[in-house]
């Protein structure tokens, strides 16, 4: 039983050390994003006796890779999580028995994490799925009826034009400011049409939205100027995919935009693009802009702010400042005062490339903090090639020697460009910790990607034409897929999938692809006739242009020129067998102290058994999922590629604790209390780096 006064204070207790108390009530922990627990009864002296308490398998895995990637909250001793397949789940938090279940209407991609909302007796979570929001009776399961139609939002509505069939996908949770829940939302990236990606508040009782932020600013709004005068009519993405922070006490929203579509050619959406690639800051009961700070200008690299920003307090000059800070895939920390945006460390502009790709122009210089010192190595040269092997450092270099010479912040090139920290960081969507002290724990991936450029005026069908600006980025140029992130090959589609199937999941998406419900059923069906084999009529050398394609700024706005480049995929830079390119480290996890710039520790996170065996030291891997930080002196994390959960000393960055999860636990734990016993518990889903899938949520506990 809860006593009043004993809930008064435990919320005075998280209010004041911005962090979660018994409850992890919030994704990642609490409205500032800071994974931090005030818990304490698992400590360095104990970790070691940690054992499962209970484990529970959702029982959805389907054929094919699934992946879980969710951080569960936990409220007055229930567990709210979601499965492989997207349907929600509530869980007795001490023991794993299933209370609930939700099962959406029309599931569709990942998921991150849920919202939660009370008052009174009316308990909401509040879940994002596909395009829609769905409101769900914490007590029973069952939609709000009231809420928005018969229980859900459409995403897809109320965004300022069309986007019907373009993708929509609510991946991470929004952020609950007093009765309103605010919405970004995952959007197209490709050179296909995109939606844009406003940000908006809705009513949690009713679900009418109550503000929209347009992202792509309209006539007469700041930043107009940085676009294409038809650009808010047109271009897509700006969106907020990776979550968002609250200050609850001033009233300000956190939001970490994307880049604009598409992510590798600008050459119709010429200029700095506010507020692609901003911490925008609003107003969180109005949507007013307050401040914003940009960190890629005309972004090139889907260079997308990968994860919340952390909101903390540092102590500079004997003074308690608020900050907010935020980690990027590039492997640096920007800090700013919480309420003005004023930088606390220097930051310099950094001249760049410009770039050789017709239409394209690069922006003159980029912004890079003086400090802290990056968390991932910022050039790949010679010297940092492989030495795992003679034979790999051989092949390594004879590649390495074909592309272009990788400087900061080298523009796209048909000749290959290394992006190095990769697509996925640096930092990911994992996010960082952080301590009441001021410190930050973030993990971080060390892996080099190459993005080469082709054009796509070299297409003889519409077939082929559809593949290439749509489904190259994924299933690369030779349709082989990518293992590493579970795309699937398309060269044997016709032994898996009937051309009714194909059809069907190019319509309405599956797992972690999104619908393309925009291309025109003329389209759709030469694709899948292309993939089939299918003998099509060649395409005439002027044969207009499909409809659907996209805008150059030189032209009169309406008038559709096909895009002139795609690219051939997420394609790491690997060595024949398959391991990274670069001399280890490939992944670690960094402690840096915030007050003063400067790392505490820095320390690989993962390992290898095969590599150590041979005498190797332990390399660090590729890293999904973040840590979580705890009174009690330790960072919980899982997110490597090895499959282990770890428990590491906060103090000094010790190995402590480890133990094999069924899968691989790429998500962000989260702790709590039952019954005066502590618990942690990870969502081991598996399902990356090529690494098996799995439904378990796993939960441990001292003896």
């Amino acid at each position: 039983m809860r006593f009043p006064f004993l809930a008064l204070l435990a919320a005075s207790v998280v209010t004041l050390h911005a962090s979660a108390g018994r409850d992890w009530p919030v994704y990642l922990g609490d409205k500032n994003a800071s994974h931090y627990s005030i818990l304490k009864q698992i400590i360095p002296a104990n970790v070691a006796k940690l054992e499962v308490a209970w484990t529970f398998h959702a029982g959805d895995l389907r054929e094919g890779a699934t992946q879980i990637q969710c951080n569960p909250l936990i409220i007055d001793g229930v567990l709210y999580a979601t499965t492989p397949q997207s349907k929600v789940v509530a869980l007795d938090a001490a023991t794993g028995r299933e209370l609930w279940r939700f099962v959406p209407t029309e599931p569709n991609g990942l998921n991150r994490g849920l919202a939660y909302w009370a008052d009174g007796v009316d308990r909401r979570v509040l879940f994002g799925n596909g395009h829609w929001l769905h409101a769900v009776d914490a007590g029973t399961g069952r939609l709000i009826d009231s809420f928005g139609d018969h229980g859900r939002v459409n995403l897809g509505d109320n965004l300022g034009r069309d986007a019907t069939g373009l993708a929509i996908q609510a991946n991470t949770p929004g952020v609950v400011f007093r009765n309103l829940i605010i919405m970004g939302m995952r959007v197209g990236e490709g050179p296909a049409p995109a939606a844009p990606g406003c940000v908006r508040a809705y009513d949690v009782r009713s679900g009418k939205m109550v503000w929209r932020f347009d992202t792509i600013p309209r006539p007469g709004e700041p930043g107009y100027e940085t676009w294409p005068a038809d650009a808010w009519q047109r271009v897509g993405g700006v969106n907020v995919w990776s979550g968002m922070t609250v200050d609850e006490e001033r009233g300000l929203v956190f939001c970490p935009t994307g880049s604009a579509t598409f992510d590798f050619w600008g050459g119709d959406r010429h200029g700095d693009n506010l507020y692609a690639n901003c911490l925008l800051v609003l107003d969180a009961a109005t949507g007013r802009r307050v401040w914003h700070y940009q960190f890629v200008r005309h972004d090139i690299w889907d260079r997308d702010l990968p994860s919340p920003p952390v909101l903390l307090t540092v102590r500079r000059d004997g003074r308690d400042i608020p900050a907010v800070a935020q980690t990027t895939k590039s492997g640096h920390v920007f800090v700013f005062q919480r309420e003005t945006g004023v930088p606390l460390f220097p930051i310099e502009e950094v001249a760049i490339p410009s770039s050789d790709l017709a239409g394209e122009l690069a922006a003159k210089s980029e912004p890079l903090p003086l400090k802290p010192a990056p968390f991932a190595r910022q050039i790949f040269t010679a010297e940092e090639i492989t030495n795992r092997s003679p034979e790999a450092h051989r092949a390594v270099l004879e590649r390495f020697s074909r592309i272009r010479p990788h400087t900061l912040f080298a523009p796209p090139s048909k000749e290959g460009t290394i992006i190095f920290p990769g697509f996925d960081g640096g930092a990911e969507w994992g996010g960082a910790a952080a301590d009441p002290a001021g410190v930050l724990y973030v993990n971080s991936n060390e892996m080099p990607w190459i993005l080469s450029m082709i054009e796509t005026g070299g297409a003889t069908s519409l077939g082929q034409q559809v593949f290439m600006q749509n489904c190259i980025g994924c299933h690369g140029a030779d349709r082989t897929g990518n293992k590493a992130a579970n795309i699937p090959s398309l060269l044997d589609v016709d032994k898996r999938l009937t051309r009714e199937q194909a059809m069907e999941v190019i319509t309405k998406g599956r797992a972690v692809m999104p619908p393309w419900g925009f291309l025109s059923e003329a389209q759709r069906k030469a694709v899948v006739g292309f993939l089939y084999g299918d003998s099509e009529k060649p395409r005439e050398a002027n044969a207009a242009p499909e409809p659907w394609v996209t805008w150059m700024p030189d032209k009169p706005a309406g008038t559709v020129v096909p895009p002139p480049f795609t690219h051939t995929g997420y394609n790491r830079f690997l060595d024949p067998d398959g391991y990274p390119a670069v001399k280890p480290p490939w992944g670690t996890l960094n402690a840096i102290d915030l007050n003063t710039g400067d790392y505490l520790w820095r320390v690989p996170l993962g390992e290898l058994p095969e590599l150590t065996a041979m005498g190797i030291p332990p390399t660090g891997t590729e890293n999904y999922g973040g840590p979580l930080v705890t009174a009690g002196g330790l960072v919980f994390i899982g997110a490597s590629k090895d499959e282990n959960f770890r428990a590491f000393d906060r103090k000094t960055g010790r190995e402590l604790w480890r133990v094999k999860l069924p899968a691989g636990g790429y998500a962000t734990p989260s702790t709590y209390e039952v019954d005066g016993r502590q618990f942690v518990v990870i969502a081991c889903g598996g399902g990356k780096m090529g690494t098996k899938s799995g439904d378990a949520y796993v939960a441990f506990a001292l003896p």
